[in-house]
């Protein structure tokens, strides 16, 4: 962190803490902070007490007490007025950061008050100055402001100091890249009204004008960003949306490709989404979408998408694409985030009774419920789970029931409570589920790997 003249945090501080309330009484503030002492005393416990308000100011953000926070910023910022005004500190940066956040939160708090206090931090230090611009952007988009934060970007990106070091050239990589999502939202306005212009009837040739210009200023400040390694999604996004809008779906499938597969990006789920999303959109193979999915369920085997890539295994002819759906499904009924989900449970269902009617790849099941046979009945079959289902989804229930009874036997407590609920009710597809299993019994016992003698759980 940067040293500077503690004189120049005078006008900012005051300022801040004038803007944000009255003068306050301290109360709360321990006697060492205030009590009167010698020019030595104050220099040896200077560190000291600044530490002591520092863990105020925490203390009173933790638990939102933005009031409080903001009155022990102010006396923090006048100790460093009165007691060092001839030495150099660096606190500008926390300055910058706790004052941020207490104006973001505090009651009295506005837009003006906030845009004055982040002019000032500016000033004090040059390093972070294109940090502070773009916290500056943040916070006007945060409140609706586009036009505004257009333009602290457009300074920002145009400020110049010295040398520019490598961090400064990041950052105003960052400046340009957030300009140009405003340059695609402007673009993606205007496309709107292009789009109704022309399904009226008529063009608008300025309108037109002005959506190509847009284009050209976000593209280029979008493409830029995404060359350096690291998570760009939204910007991936906008860009990809620029191009397909235009036509150039080979320049896009670059793009995509290169985002989710260059090694020298971080692993990132989301990249492989919007690759699988492009390539449904354009009508590609099978192969290239399965491909896809399975990248994405290596990271992420919860992820939502598995449903799609289980239904397309499911329906390939190849029988190792087959057993990789059952591979995928399995997996994610391995997260409490789906355990009552019907797509799931149904997807299983059907490819476990298609194989236990044929009784062909019966050992697909039973390496699958060998490594979750000591907690899947817990987990999902057991008796107050069958009660709270049947209340509340009959379908569900079905479906677990089935794949509970070929799983863990007739015997199971979930399939043996449900089967009863449901031929009790006289629903007809639960006397049918229950005669399927009964007849498929020694089937499902040599998948549980128990004998007729087993009772389950």
């Amino acid at each position: 962190m940067d040293g500077f003249p503690v004189e120049a945090v005078k006008s900012p501080a005051a300022q801040a803490g004038s803007a944000l309330l009255p003068p306050l009484h301290l109360p709360c503030l321990p006697p060492n902070l205030y009590r009167p002492a010698s020019s030595h005393e104050h220099k040896l416990n200077f560190k000291k007490s600044k530490e002591v308000c520092l863990s105020y100011i925490q203390d009173a953000m933790l638990q939102k007490q933005w009031k409080r926070a903001a009155e022990f910023l102010t006396f923090y910022v006048e100790s460093l007025e009165k007691d060092y005004s001839t030495e150099y500190m660096g606190p500008s940066e926390m300055i910058w950061r706790i004052g941020t956040e207490i104006l973001c939160h505090h009651s009295h708090s506005s837009v003006k008050e906030f845009n004055s206090f982040i002019e000032q931090m500016k000033t004090l230090g040059v390093k972070r100055y294109l940090k502070v611009c773009l916290e500056h952007a943040f916070h006007l988009l945060c409140n609706g402001l586009i036009d505004e934060a257009y333009q602290i970007l457009s300074l920002a990106e145009s400020w110049r100091f010295g040398e520019q070091t490598a961090i400064q050239d990041k950052e105003m990589k960052l400046i340009q890249a957030y300009r140009g999502l405003l340059d695609y939202y402007s673009w993606s306005k205007q496309k709107t009204i292009l789009l109704e212009h022309r399904q009226d009837g008529f063009g608008d040739l300025s309108v037109e004008q002005e959506i190509h210009n847009c284009f050209r200023k976000a593209a280029v400040n979008l493409k830029e960003i995404i060359k350096i390694p690291g998570v760009w999604d939204l910007f991936v996004k906008c860009y990809v949306d620029l191009l397909e809008f235009y036509g150039d779906h080979n320049e896009a499938r670059q793009v995509l490709n290169e985002y989710a597969y260059n090694s020298k990006f971080p692993a990132n789920p989301n990249a492989h989404v919007y690759l699988y999303q492009f390539l449904k959109r354009h009508g590609e193979s099978k192969k290239s979408l399965i491909s896809a999915l399975k990248i994405l369920h290596d990271i992420v085997p919860s992820h939502e998408l598995m449903i799609d890539f289980n239904t397309m295994l499911q329906k390939s002819k190849k029988r190792k694409r087959r057993r990789l759906g059952l591979e995928v499904i399995f997996a994610v009924l391995d997260y409490a985030g789906w355990k009552e989900n019907v797509k799931a449970w149904s997807c299983l269902a059907r490819q476990v009774k298609q194989i236990v009617i044929s009784e062909k790849d019966l050992d697909w099941i039973k390496q699958e419920w060998n490594s979750r046979k000591d907690w899947w009945p817990a987990f999902h079959f057991s008796r107050y789970l069958a009660k709270r289902n049947w209340q509340e989804n009959e379908s569900l229930t079905y479906e677990k029931a089935l794949v509970a009874g070929i799983l863990l036997g007739k015997d199971c407590k979930y399939f043996k409570y449900v089967s009863h609920q449901g031929c009790k009710a006289q629903v007809k597809r639960f006397r049918i589920l229950k005669k399927f299993v009964n007849k498929h019994s020694p089937v499902c016992l040599r998948i549980s790997g128990l004998s007729d003698s087993s009772v389950q759980p």
